[in-house]
């Protein structure tokens, strides 16, 4: 196929050059509506943001300019069929889960998951095998499942429909998913991975190879998060025959917008086309580039300011991508959110936080510029005169001690189901034991969901969130009320 097409844009642009007169939706009338600053800003995406007229096809029945744009992407990213996706890697998570999982039906799922997939598997009313990954020895990041960890559910559970894999995770690192897939593809079932901070993987050496290259069944990638794709554009990437494409389609077109954006669209086309053409020599001129800053901010004196790099003895992961840039002030002295508050004063913004590390995600469309000024600032701070608190260091100890702690790496099937909001009964997390939990408990960081919905509370899990909870601990989602109280559902029968 020829790569150097965008065929959903070029329908577009010759579309909206018959200067036709629109009296179908949207309202805005190619923006007929706008003035001043907001035509300066957004006319030209107006001017693209069509809906499904004759020759602009159907994102939910594709049959032109958007079939042919999904087929050049399967062909570029080496997948079988590829599905263009506007409401982000949560909408993909969601049908891949959808499609495998009826009610009931049993699915093993890496803890550290987005909170799209538990919302999965609430929707599907599944049930979920919780795996527990392990924890960065040197950085106390909870990375990866281990093999053992998934040989021993597969060994427990062969009746489960699937295994959910996160890989990489929001830092970066993550595994090779070879002897991953013959383990899954060996007990019968599918392998699907949230990869969406690795749309990048496998277009260069220098990056970690694609989910899909080394077995994957079903693979989300977020295109607008390290390639150039428009916010909310993302990809679904599918090969084999374990996973019901009729079934896929129809989740998809359920969970879809039935008036997609056009632009959002086209974006993933010309991304697609960037991968294609522009991706190796692009990502291989970026890392030569992050090469240069990493030297540069290792010649700096008094920051204390430390880019994390791959240890070779790692036990959490065994790739890491080179353009997430994960920080921390060496001595202690500044928390991840004060960090990442400094170089914010610095024109530099960054991606996240927790209370050790500042994240910043790089990417192939990051220039020599900026990352010159991203070495001018951490230059400008003050250096570091000590840990000045305390806080970080004990929640990052205690959440080492929190995989350490856990009796088994793999749970028991936990029901999922939707519970409503407002359905819990709060109570004081210590009398809670052997009740259901009805909200999710998850500290961050290293963002390991301690409780999910409809998850027995055991006295070990009670006790390791009140240690959090005690050490200052941040809690995403719905944390522990005042007193720290939790939601809960009733009794385990």
């Amino acid at each position: 196929m020829d790569q150097t097409q965008a065929p959903l844009l070029q329908a577009l642009v010759e579309r909206s050059k018959r200067k036709e007169s629109s009296f179908h939706v949207p309202g805005h009338k190619f923006g007929a509506s706008l003035q001043g600053e907001e035509k300066d800003f957004f006319g030209s995406v107006m001017e693209l943001d069509y809906t499904e007229i004759e020759g602009l096809d159907d994102l939910h029945h594709p049959e032109g300019p958007i079939l042919a744009a999904q087929q050049l992407a399967a062909e570029c990213f080496g997948a079988e069929e590829t599905f263009f996706l506007v409401g982000g890697s949560t909408a993909g998570n969601l049908a891949l889960i959808g499609a495998v999982c009826q009610q009931d039906d049993l699915i093993l799922v890496q803890r550290n998951a987005h909170k799209s997939v538990i919302h999965a598997l609430m929707l599907a009313r599944a049930r979920a095998v919780m795996l527990e990954p392990e924890v960065d020895r040197q950085t106390g990041i909870a990375g990866g499942v281990a093999r053992t960890t998934l040989h021993t559910a597969l060994e427990r559970y062969p009746q489960a429909k699937a295994v959910f894999l996160t890989n990489p995770n929001y830092y970066g690192m993550g595994w090779d998913l070879e002897p991953y897939a013959r383990l899954v593809h060996g007990a019968g079932m599918a392998l699907l991975v949230d990869e969406a901070h690795g749309a990048h993987f496998g277009l260069h050496p220098g990056v970690p190879v694609s989910a899909l290259s080394r077995g994957a069944d079903g693979v989300v990638q977020s295109t607008h998060k390290m390639l150039t794709a428009m916010t909310m554009g993302a990809m679904l990437h599918v090969q084999g025959n374990r996973i019901p494409r009729d079934v896929l389609r129809e989740r998809l077109t359920m969970l879809q917008s039935s008036s997609p954006s056009y632009p959002i669209m086209a974006s993933l086309d010309m991304a697609r086309r960037y991968a294609a053409i522009r991706g190796e020599a692009e990502i291989g001129a970026g890392l030569e580039e992050l090469r240069r800053f990493r030297e540069a901010l290792a010649g700096m004196n008094g920051t204390g300011i430390r880019v994390l790099m791959p240890e070779p003895e790692a036990n959490a992961y065994d790739v890491w991508d080179p353009y997430k840039l994960v920080m921390e002030d060496a001595a202690g002295g500044r928390t991840g959110f004060q960090l990442l508050q400094e170089l914010a004063g610095g024109g530099i913004i960054g991606e996240m936080a927790d209370d050790r590390y500042a994240v910043l995600a790089a990417s192939p469309a990051t220039g020599r510029e900026d990352l010159e000024r991203l070495a001018e600032v951490i230059a400008s701070l003050p250096g570091s005169s000590g840990y000045s608190g305390g806080e970080a260091a004990d929640v990052v100890s205690a959440n080492l001690a929190v995989t350490a702690a856990a009796a088994d790496p793999v749970s028991e099937p936990v029901p999922m189901g939707l519970t409503g909001v407002n359905r819990g009964t709060p109570m004081p997390l210590g009398k809670a034991v052997g009740m259901r939990a009805a909200q999710a408990v998850v500290p961050y960081p290293p963002g390991i969901p301690l409780l999910i919905p409809g998850e027995t509370i055991s006295a070990g899990a009670a006790e390791r969130i009140l240690r959090l909870y005690r050490a200052g601990a941040k809690f995403q989602g719905a944390p522990p009320g005042p007193g720290c109280s939790i939601l809960v559902t009733g009794q385990d029968s």
